[in-house]
């Protein structure tokens, strides 16, 4: 396939590069510097906020991703984030791709049916503005009544640089924990998921989530 990547060099937009190039994906790396975070991966410059560019370079794609993080510039974050997801999804539409997948966060994810994560006692306060803007960018995804075909795939509560094992939990709007209580997930895992889903596109207008 070919994949056109925003926020390709990030943590976990580096390693889905990583991922989807080693198993034979053309992958296009999408950022503002334009700079290649894989050996042998082709990169451009672009911004994901203006939808004419992103247009630009969607063109052809067979699916775009988006590893694009919200602001964390002290501001609220929720606008801005919105925002550029409209711009994308512009983008796309512009560009005839036909599908659309979106590295999304975990404070969203359901401890009960209708009870999310970030809505809980305890909840860290320094993450409750980016919780709120992937939740207000899902519900955007959701309220979609026609093209991209999107997935949105969060991952567990601590993701971090780590080890690629393969082996990892998927389930949907449930927030998953180990046997010790931690949701825990390495950017590499993340990254196997991520390009699972890719492949198999198992979760059509949906949300997944990854742990394990």
């Amino acid at each position: 396939m070919k994949l056109v990547l925003f926020g390709a060099t990030g943590m976990v937009g580096s390693r889905i590069a990583t991922e989807a190039s080693a198993r034979g994906h053309q992958v296009l790396a999408v950022s503002r510097s334009g700079q290649s975070p894989v050996p042998g991966v082709t990169a451009t410059a672009a911004d994901a906020t203006d939808p004419d560019r992103v247009a630009e370079v969607a063109r052809g794609a067979d699916v775009v991703a988006s590893a694009c993080v919200p602001p964390r510039d002290g501001s609220d974050p929720s606008g801005p984030f919105l925002a550029l997801n409209e711009a994308l999804v512009a983008g796309v539409r512009a560009a005839g791709v036909g599908r659309l997948m979106v590295v999304g966060g975990a404070g969203g994810l359901e401890v009960a049916p209708g009870q999310a994560l970030s809505d809980q006692p305890g909840f860290p306060e320094a993450y409750l503005p980016e919780a709120h803007a992937h939740r207000a960018v899902l519900a955007y995804y959701r309220a979609l009544d026609d093209g991209p075909d999107w997935t949105y795939v969060s991952p567990a509560a601590e993701i971090a640089p780590g080890t690629r094992t393969g082996r990892f939990r998927v389930d949907g709007d449930r927030f998953m924990t180990d046997d010790q209580g931690r949701s825990l997930i390495s950017a590499e895992d993340y990254a196997v998921a991520f390009v699972d889903e890719l492949e198999q596109h198992a979760h059509p207008r949906a949300r997944m989530s990854v742990a394990y």
